[in-house]
This record gives structure tokens, C-alpha cells and sequence, in this order.
């Protein structure tokens, strides 16, 4: 499912009302990458986990990234050597993508077997991402959103 180094993934989620880095695996693992997952889903699920498996590497700069866009969302590759591609949305497109991923994941919580102590640290980054998301919201703004390990 993901790489042996998502122990170590930091996920920033950034605008100009403000930022956030995740850097619990648990996040990366089950919210992020959720979509690698093989799950029935319907069309808006689908959707939805399709935004956030497209949130891009900042500095993998063996891998050309490709400019996919959706519904209030684009990845943006990097213009230069100095910048890093980002998955850019407004953020309610962002919010609801979230949303979607841990309903999904509380659905299915058992077969993944997640702990408690990850569900409640899932729980309290996707409280800090909100508060970004809603100041960004407020301020009328996009958000940028990419990953490190």
C-alpha cells in the first residue's frame, strides 16, 4: 500500500490565512493514501479519495508530475528547480474530500485494523486541518497541500 518510509510523511496543508504539517503516520496511512485501499466505493467516494491520493511529493524530483485536475481541485507541478508541485483546491472541495475519507475510514476502521490511539490522533490532526481549512475559507483563498517523507 504505501512505502516503507510513511513512517516519516509529513503532510502540509497551507494558504495564506495560514498552515498545518501533519506528521502522524496514521494520517498519511489512512486518510491520504486511503484510496490504495481496495474498496467498493461509489462515485462521490471515488471522487473524493481521488482528490486526496492526488496530493503530490514536494521534492521527488525523479517523478514528473502530472497536471490532473477535478472539481475544485488541480495538482500544480513544480515551475522551477526552487518550487515543489502541490494539490491546490478551494477549501470546501478539500473539507469534503476529508470528510469523505474518514467516514470511509471509521466505516471500515476494523477491517484495516486501526488502533484507538491512531483513530483518536487521526481525529485531532483532521481538527487542526479544519481550522486551516476554515480560515482559508474565511479569508476566501485556495489550499496548497503536499507531502514530505
Amino acid at each position: 500500500m504505501t512505502s516503507p518510509d510513511s513512517d516519516r510523511v509529513h503532510v502540509n496543508v497551507a494558504s495564506v490565512a495560514g498552515a498545518y504539517t501533519v506528521g502522524d503516520p496514521a494520517f498519511f496511512r489512512y486518510i491520504v493514501r486511503l484510496a490504495e485501499h481496495d474498496l467498493i466505493l461509489n462515485g462521490a467516494d471515488r471522487e473524493a479519495l481521488a482528490v486526496l491520493a492526488s496530493i503530490p511529493h514536494a521534492f521527488e524530483a525523479d517523478e514528473e508530475v502530472p497536471f490532473v485536475s477535478g472539481r475544485g481541485w488541480r495538482v500544480v507541478p513544480a515551475a522551477n528547480d526552487l518550487d515543489s508541485p502541490v494539490l491546490e483546491a478551494t477549501p470546501q472541495r478539500l473539507r469534503t474530500a476529508f470528510e469523505s475519507a474518514r467516514r470511509i475510514l471509521w466505516t471500515h476502521a476494523l477491517r484495516f485494523r486501526v488502533s484507538a490511539r491512531e483513530i483518536a490522533t487521526i481525529e485531532e490532526e483532521l481538527d487542526k486541518v479544519y481550522g486551516v481549512l476554515l480560515r482559508a475559507e474565511a479569508a476566501g483563498v485556495a489550499v496548497s497541500v503536499s507531502y514530505v517523507a
